[in-house]
C-alpha cells in the first residue's frame, strides 16, 4: 500500500505542476489578445477618420462643380427656326423633336431636315428620285453615324426598304434604331406598289371615297358603315381607323362584315391605320375564353390578312381553333389592298389620291388635279401611296401647284408623305405654297 501511495502522491503533485503552467500560459495570451484588440481599435478609429475626410473633400467638390452654370456641351432645347416663323402660314414652324404633347389638325409640325444634314438629305432626296435607289440606300446607311441628332436621315432609310420590300433589312435597321434612341422602331408597312403582285392601281389618281371612325367600335357605328353603300363602288376605298381608342365585340361584328364587303369585286381598298386597330383587337382576345363571341377573332384575322403578316395569321388562327373548336378561316394573299401607318390628324373626305409613282409625262394627272381644284376651294393630296417622284415631274407638278395656289391664298397641304418624297419636295420649293406632312415614326 505505501508503494501505491507513493506513486499516487508523485501522480498528484504532477498534475498541479502543469495546471500552474497552464495558468500562466493562459495569463500570457490574454495579454497578448487585449494588445492586439487595442491595436484593432485604434486602426478603425484612424479608417474613419480618413473616411470623414474624404467625404469631406467629395462634398466640397460637388458643390462647386453642380454651382457652376450648365456647361457648354449639355443639350437645351432647340429654338424655332426664323424662317418657319416668319412664313405667313404657308409653312408650319418646327417644334422641339422631343416634343410629346398631342397635335390637333392645325398643329402638325413639318419635319423638315436640320441644318447640318440638309445637304446630304437634298442629294439622297434627287438620287432616289431618278430611280439610283441602290446609291441613294448606301449614302442613307453611310450618313446613320452622323445622324445622332436628326432622325430625318433614319427615317428616310426606313421608308426606301418599306418602298422597295426589303423586311430583313428594314428589322435590321429597327434593332439599331431603337438602341441608339431607346424608343420603339416604326413597324414594317408594305406601301401600295411595293413587292406586291397585285398593287393597287398605280396609276390611279382623284379624289377617293373615305369613312373614318373615330372612338370606340361599338354598335353606334352602324349608321357610319351603312354609308359605304352609297359610295362610287368603282373608286378607291380609303378605310382611316386613325382615330379609334377602343373596340367592343358588337362592333367587330360590324366591321368585319363591311370589310368584308368592300372587298367584293374588284374595288382597291387603302386601310390606314390597320396595325394599331390589329393591337386594339387583340387586346380584348383571350386564348380559352368565348366570351365576347367569334367577332373580335375573326376581324383580328381578318386584319392580318390584310395585313399581308401570313405567320402571325397563322399562329392566331391555331389559338382561335383552340378556343372555338373549330377550323380557322384560310389565309388568302390580299388583292388590290394598300396599307398605310397611323395618321395624326383627321382624315379629310375629299383628298385626292396621288399614284403611287410619278414620272415621265403627267399631262392627265395635271388635267385631273385641274378638275379636282374646280370643285374644291381647300386641295387635300393624299401621298398615302406616292412612293416615288421623278425630278422632272416634280418640278412640273409644282409649276401647277404654284398656279392653283393663288399667291399663297388657296390652301393647299400634301398629307402623308414619304421622307425621301417630302425632302424632294422641300428642295423644289413646295413649302413655299403648300402644307407639307410626313407621315410620322
Amino acid at each position: 500500500m505505501g508503494l501505491f501511495s507513493i506513486f499516487k502522491k508523485g501522480k498528484a503533485d504532477d498534475v498541479i505542476v502543469d495546471d500552474d503552467d497552464n495558468a500562466a500560459r493562459l495569463a500570457a495570451n490574454s495579454e497578448l489578445e487585449r494588445q492586439r484588440a487595442q491595436q484593432s481599435d485604434l486602426q478603425r478609429e484612424i479608417a474613419r477618420a480618413t473616411a470623414m475626410k474624404i467625404d469631406a473633400i467629395e462634398a466640397a467638390m460637388a458643390a462647386d462643380i453642380f454651382n457652376e452654370p450648365e456647361p457648354a456641351w449639355a443639350r437645351r432645347p432647340r429654338p424655332l427656326q426664323a424662317s418657319a416663323a416668319s412664313n405667313d402660314g404657308a409653312t408650319l414652324p418646327m417644334l422641339d423633336q422631343y416634343t410629346t404633347e398631342l397635335l390637333g389638325d392645325e398643329d402638325v409640325p413639318l419635319e423638315a431636315a436640320a441644318a447640318e444634314s440638309a445637304p446630304i438629305v437634298e442629294e439622297i432626296a434627287i438620287l432616289y428620285s431618278n430611280g439610283q435607289s441602290e446609291v441613294a440606300e448606301q449614302m442613307l446607311l453611310g450618313s446613320l453615324p452622323d445622324a445622332a441628332q436628326d432622325r430625318t436621315v433614319w427615317w428616310m432609310l426606313f421608308d426606301l426598304y418599306q418602298v422597295l420590300g426589303k423586311q430583313e433589312a428594314f428589322e435590321n435597321i429597327s434593332i439599331d434604331y431603337a438602341s441608339q434612341y431607346e424608343t420603339s422602331p416604326p413597324s414594317w408597312t408594305v406601301p401600295a406598289g411595293a413587292a406586291s403582285d397585285a398593287p393597287v392601281a398605280a396609276g390611279y389618281s382623284g379624289v377617293a371615297p373615305t369613312l373614318g371612325l373615330a372612338g370606340t367600335l361599338n354598335a353606334s357605328i352602324a349608321p357610319q358603315l351603312e354609308r359605304l353603300d352609297s359610295m362610287n363602288q368603282k373608286l378607291p376605298l380609303r378605310l382611316d381607323f386613325s382615330r379609334v381608342n377602343g373596340v367592343e365585340p358588337e362592333g367587330c361584328a360590324l366591321l368585319l362584315a363591311a370589310l368584308k364587303k368592300a372587298q367584293t369585286g374588284d374595288r382597291e381598298l387603302i386601310v390606314v391605320a390597320a396595325t394599331e386597330l390589329a393591337d386594339q383587337v387583340r387586346a380584348i382576345l383571350l386564348i380559352g375564353s368565348r366570351e365576347g363571341g367569334e367577332a373580335p377573332w375573326l376581324l383580328y384575322l381578318e386584319l392580318l390578312r390584310l395585313l399581308n403578316r401570313e405567320k402571325e395569321f397563322e399562329e392566331s388562327s391555331m389559338d382561335y381553333c383552340v378556343t372555338f373548336e373549330v377550323s380557322p378561316p384560310p389565309f388568302v394573299a390580299p388583292s388590290k389592298v394598300a396599307n398605310a401607318p397611323r395618321q395624326a390628324t383627321a382624315g379629310a373626305s375629299d383628298r385626292f389620291m396621288l399614284p403611287a409613282v410619278i414620272e415621265g409625262d403627267i399631262s392627265g394627272l395635271l388635267a385631273a388635279i385641274d378638275e379636282y381644284a374646280g370643285q374644291y376651294p381647300a386641295l387635300v393630296f393624299d401621298c398615302g401611296r406616292l412612293g416615288r417622284m421623278e425630278f422632272g415631274a416634280a418640278s412640273s407638278l409644282q409649276s401647277k401647284i404654284a398656279e392653283l395656289s393663288a399667291g399663297g391664298e388657296r390652301r393647299i397641304e400634301f398629307r402623308d408623305l414619304n421622307h425621301l418624297v417630302a425632302a424632294l419636295m422641300r428642295l423644289l420649293g413646295y413649302a413655299d405654297i403648300a402644307r407639307l406632312f410626313p407621315h410620322k415614326y
